[in-house]
């Protein structure tokens, strides 16, 4: 199978480069133009100036836009003018069709005319294409030829950085980040000159925006098949999956998609060979559900040896009455009932009516063998603190409305069901339960029968018991008057009471209690530290370090009762989701209480510094998504590979007994992600493919026990190099972080250590790169990056620069639980937290954050790079991390804009409520377009809800964030992107002379 032109096409022998997403047969679109308005507001940038060469919108078809030429003066010494500038960074057209001489991979080519090529982002237009501001060439250009002509536009380099900036043609901020834009090319490795003489310009170095909005582009109007393209699209790009039996990039990504056939050759490339699981992954409208099938009382067909699941890579042998396992190659009999004729080639006749043989991603339902105990509906707990600083703070009375919201939709709202009832929430057969705790517990009896909830207070906490048989978990539908008057009431109840001190982990163990037969997920709020009772918890962080590192032992818990807690619960299949709430940034000790939801699978929402008015509305929302999201408990997971390789760690929120047994998962949801590493006990065969499969045992939460199985294939290949073509960058470093965040988590390790291996791995890669596989010699003064990790530098500094790893003073709470955090998210939500998306929207064009008329998709305008370099006088920014999103204004920012954007009277920046979370609903143009951008941001990211802080230029505290977020300069204790470059490099020289 190592030929890929049995692979690619399905095997039309379409010979065609299997890395390249812009690649087809047909001929390349025309080009489009987008009208240019005229300037409402005056601020020294053009308001609807044309879309920038190196970047494109959202929506638009993409333009043909060539790559940008090197500014003179980077390039080593070489005859021949053109050639000369261009050197310097990697040019032209990298694949081309017909030639594929070795040296074509790279940079240094000699100039001659290459085979025409059909796709559209190469630096050539197809024929008869009229010269356009996209292509900002002189029309005297050789058809054919390998770049486009000299004069490079004016727009392409406006003005040095630091300069007064008036350039001649006014260029929009997204121009100005897009000067160094590369399109992605193909194979040639990418260049950033960077001699120790200094020099290197920041516009020359890879740039994360651009990586993401070109695929973005060609995702609008293309699907992903997920056999025919071998490296999924970036992580942030919003896609289509067409499933054809390898499993989609939404649940699984390998960090490479052709394998080193020894661990020598993997040793060579510096790249983790792992594995990122997201089995319950969203979808996006236009995917095919994940189908589910029913084989009776028998269960589906396994291999006998390994255990492993039927799936498409399983041969059938001997007309059809033997099935040979992909993962170990034990020729099993066919199960008399599931057997098929085969046709002379081996397929079976039935293939294409079955989805287990033709899908990657499918689930079973599974007979009684597979049970732990009699699966029924997800029972929810809401466990809240109504101590005294959760009244003062306004948390208890936002938490009691949050549940509300989530649990049933507003009066008059539009979510009905095709019967006319209201829309369920919930899945029929779930149930929820109410319990609040200060220093006692409070149960409350919910039944429908009664006319409002009854209380039941629980004083024993030393040795706390269930003082309901029933009545605690009811239908939410039923009850829905008694449940809606009790939340109502609850603020007003405990507004005299006023307990400071919470009993947390009694109310836990009774709660456990509760679930024990059932299993469930509970939902606990908490806003001060649980000091009353067993298992109280003391202030450990007073937030002085005397060795200048935090103290490793606030990493994690040390209370032998909580941990006990955390195990019975797993065991019981009850995980916890906690809404924690610090008074004005206290201490939480979020290491001991987060510990219980990290073990269980369930996950931390952490508001480090809370305010009613301002996060009410993103309370609500994480606690719908929390409810609403999909979610499984009781649930075992196992990773099998093929013979030859071995698991050799998991990273995530679980419990493992013994190394090689199933994962415990208390509950996992829609936003989980677990990291596998394999190593190798053999070597692979070159010819064959190896194949990985994971498999999710869960009840769902409509009480369904059900596996849900995801099989990934790659090709294994002798030749090292060649796997360096097909590496996804997003896997290699979220497997990289997850292995960060365990070493801090379960090992001795410091922090200034894991950020010493995080630069070491970056150097290994790029240095293993540079030593084994680049084919020339390039000038030493030169760094060279495989051009699939082009950005890997960046994301590795993104991820030195995040609170889990940064150095300096950061507080053990916020710490702890981003490193937590870090674990168990997936790629998108990861890639956003290391790199930022950046929009500007004080210069939108009049069309943007509109359905575009051809693709009817929403027009977003291109991110820009996150550097304040990039920030303009009088400008606007959304800069959203998947955790937070910040609106930051500039001082100078113009009252029109502000008048627009806000509405009558709010002309100046102090005129603005700092505690609005969301933007007024105008009829103006610009808020509009503004709020339709923030929509389409809601649709890309993890479990965190988006609601909009203002940060307004030395006004608001919100700006230390924001400039946190600019992680391509140099702050969080930690270089600029271009001085991390040229630290990288001298690393690189090292390891390679």
């Amino acid at each position: 199978m190592a030929d890929y032109s049995m692979y690619h096409a399905l095997g039309q022998g379409e010979q065609l480069d299997p890395n390249d997403p812009n690649r087809t047969s047909q001929p390349a679109p025309q080009q489009f133009q987008p009208p240019v308005a005229t300037n409402p507001y005056q601020q020294g940038v053009g308001y609807g100036s044309p879309a920038p060469q190196g970047q494109q919108y959202y929506g638009s078809p993409p333009p043909m836009g060539g790559s940008p030429a090197a500014a003179p003066g980077f390039a080593p010494p070489q005859d021949g003018g053109l050639a000369s500038q261009m050197a310097g960074m990697s040019l032209g057209d990298g694949q081309h069709t017909a030639r594929r001489k070795k040296k074509d991979r790279h940079v240094f080519h000699s100039v001659e005319a290459p085979a025409g090529s059909s796709q559209p982002y190469n630096g050539i237009p197809p024929a008869g294409t009229p010269a356009t501001s996209f292509l900002n060439a002189d029309p005297s250009m050789q058809p054919g030829g390998q770049f486009i002509g000299q004069p490079t536009s004016p727009n392409q380099f406006p003005a040095p950085v630091n300069a007064p900036y008036q350039p001649g043609t006014p260029a929009t901020s997204a121009e100005f980040a897009a000067r160094g834009g590369q399109p992605d090319q193909g194979q040639a490795p990418a260049f950033v000159p960077a001699s120790s003489g200094g020099g290197v310009s920041p516009d020359d170095i890879p740039s994360v925006p651009v990586s993401r909005d070109v695929p973005q582009q060609y995702y609008l109007s293309n699907v992903y098949p997920t056999f025919e393209r071998h490296v999924p699209p970036p992580a942030t790009v919003s896609f289509v999956a067409y499933d054809q039996g390898n499993s989609s990039p939404k649940f699984t990504r390998l960090t490479m998609n052709s394998i080193p056939a020894s661990s020598e050759g993997l040793h060579s490339t510096g790249v983790p060979l792992g594995l990122i699981l997201q089995p319950l992954s969203r979808l996006q409208p236009g995917e095919m559900e994940v189908p589910l099938l029913d084989f009776g009382d028998v269960g589906p067909p396994r291999c006998r040896r390994c255990r492993a699941y039927i799936n498409p890579f399983m041969m059938f042998r001997s007309g059809g009455s033997k099935f040979v396992c992909n993962l170990c190659t034990y020729p099993n009999d066919t199960p008399s009932e599931y057997f098929c004729a085969t046709t002379p080639q081996g397929v079976r006749v039935d293939r294409d009516q079955r989805p287990e043989l033709t899908r990657g991603t499918v689930e079973f339902t599974v007979p009684k063998e597979y049970w732990t105990k009699e699966p029924t509906g997800l029972h929810w707990l809401f466990v809240i603190d109504v101590t005294q600083e959760s009244y003062n703070k306004g948390f208890l009375e936002a938490f009691c409305e949050g549940i509300l919201a989530a649990l049933y939709a507003p009066e008059g709202g539009d979510e009905i069901d095709e019967n006319g009832e209201p829309r369920r929430r919930i899945p029929p057969g779930a149930k929820v339960g109410f319990v609040t705790y200060d220093k006692d517990i409070h149960f409350y009896n919910c039944n429908p029968a009664l006319e409002q909830a009854q209380m039941m207070i629980m004083p024993d906490i030393e040795d706390p018991f269930v003082p309901l048989s029933d009545g605690l978990f009811v239908d939410p539908y039923e009850s829905k008057a008694v449940i809606a008057s009790l939340l109502a009431r609850l603020p007003t109840l405990f507004a005299d009471i006023k307990n400071p001190e919470p009993a947390l982990l009694p109310t836990l163990t009774s709660c456990l209690a509760a679930l024990e037969k059932t299993g469930g997920k509970i939902v606990c709020s908490l806003s001060a530290l649980p000091t009353w009772g067993p298992g109280r918890l003391f202030m450990r962080d007073d937030g002085k370090y005397p060795s200048g590192e935090i103290d490793k032992k606030l990493f994690s818990t040390e209370h032998p009762a909580w941990k006990k807690v955390a195990e019975k619960m797993v065991a019981a299949g009850v995980g916890v989701d906690f809404f924690l709430a610090a008074p004005s940034g206290g201490y939480l000790d979020v290491a001991t209480v987060g510990h219980l939801a990290s073990t269980t699978g369930g996950e931390t929402f952490y508001y480090p510094n809370f305010v009613a008015g301002r996060d009410n509305a993103k309370l609500s929302l994480e606690i719908k998504h929390t409810v609403t999201r999909e979610t499984g408990y009781q649930a075992l997971m196992k990773v099998r590979c093929s013979n030859g390789l071995q698991i050799s760690a998991y990273h995530g929120n679980f419990i493992q007994h013994t190394f090689g047994a199933d994962l415990e998962i208390g509950v996992i949801d829609a936003d989980k992600a677990v990291g596998v590493t394999f190593g190798y006990d053999g070597k692979l065969d070159a010819k064959l493919d190896a194949h990985f499969q994971s498999a999710l045992l869960y009840t769902t939460a409509s009480g369904q026990r059900r596996v849900r199985c995801c099989n990934v294939i790659a090709s294994v290949s002798d030749n090292a190099r060649e796997c360096m073509k097909f590496v996804d960058q997003d896997a290699v470093y979220t497997i990289l972080a997850k292995d960060a965040a365990s070493k801090l988590a379960s090992t001795s390790t410091s922090l200034k250590d894991i950020r010493l291996g995080l630069t070491e791995k970056t150097i290994d890669i790029l240095a293993g790169y540079r030593k084994n596989f680049s084919s020339q010699s390039h000038p030493p003064g030169q760094l060279v990056m495989p051009e699939k990790l082009k950005e890997l530098s960046m994301y590795m500094l993104g991820l030195i620069k995040c609170r889990a790893f940064k150095g300096g003073n950061e507080t053990s709470d916020r710490r702890v639980h981003e490193m937590r955090m870090i674990r168990s998210i997936g790629a998108t939500e990861l890639s956003l937290y290391v790199y930022p998306r950046m929009i500007p929207i004080h210069n939108l064009n009049p069309e943007d954050g509109f359905p575009d008329e051809q693709t009817g998709y929403l027009k977003v305008p291109p991110a820009i790079r996150t550097s304040f370099s990039r920030v303009e006088p009088g400008g606007v920014y959304l800069v959203d991390n998947g955790q937070q999103c910040l609106l930051w204004f500039h001082s100078q920012t113009s009252p029109n804009l502000l008048v627009d954007l806000f509405g009558e009277g709010k002309d100046s920046l102090n005129a603005l409520d700092p505690y609005s979370s969301s933007l007024p609903i105008l009829e103006t143009h610009l808020n509009a377009q503004v709020r339709n951008i923030i929509e389409f941001l809601k649709t890309m990211r993890g479990s965190k809800a988006l609601t909009i802080q203002l940060a307004r230029q030395g006004i608001d505290g919100a700006e230390y964030e924001f400039a946190r977020m600019l992680i391509e300069d140099r702050n969080n204790e930690a270089q600029s992107y271009v001085d991390w470059l040229v630290h990288i490099h001298k690393g690189v020289q090292l390891e390679v002379s």
